[in-house]
């Protein structure tokens, strides 16, 4: 499988990530069946073409954090996006996975 398919199957999987959940890169990685590449995963939602709609907010670590860097504005806006359908972060900046980890 070419690296344009599998960036093209972990698109098609984020988009079935529903509101308020969220899945790790990991868990991304094994449902597009290249398990033990969870950083594929985060260079296919950087290389994510401006016309694909694809909620990219939704993927974070394995740790329950967003994985930007703390001084990047897509890091800022990661984090209202996810706030904004209801996902809560604690004071330690982190998502619980156990109420908030998307199950397929």
């Amino acid at each position: 499988m070419g690296k344009s398919a599998i960036y093209s199957r972990i698109y098609e999987i984020v988009n079935h990530i529903p509101q308020g959940k969220v899945a790790t890169c990991g868990q991304i990685a094994r449902l597009a069946g290249v398990p033990a590449h969870a950083r594929l995963v985060g260079y296919a939602l950087h290389s994510l073409p401006d016309e694909l709609e694809v909620p990219w907010h939704r993927v974070i670590n394995w740790q329950g954090h967003i994985s930007l860097h703390s001084n990047t504005w897509a890091r800022s806006l990661q984090r209202v996006l996810l706030e904004s359908e209801g996902v809560a972060f604690d004071r330690n900046d982190t998502i619980a996975l156990k109420n908030y980890q998307w199950q397929r």
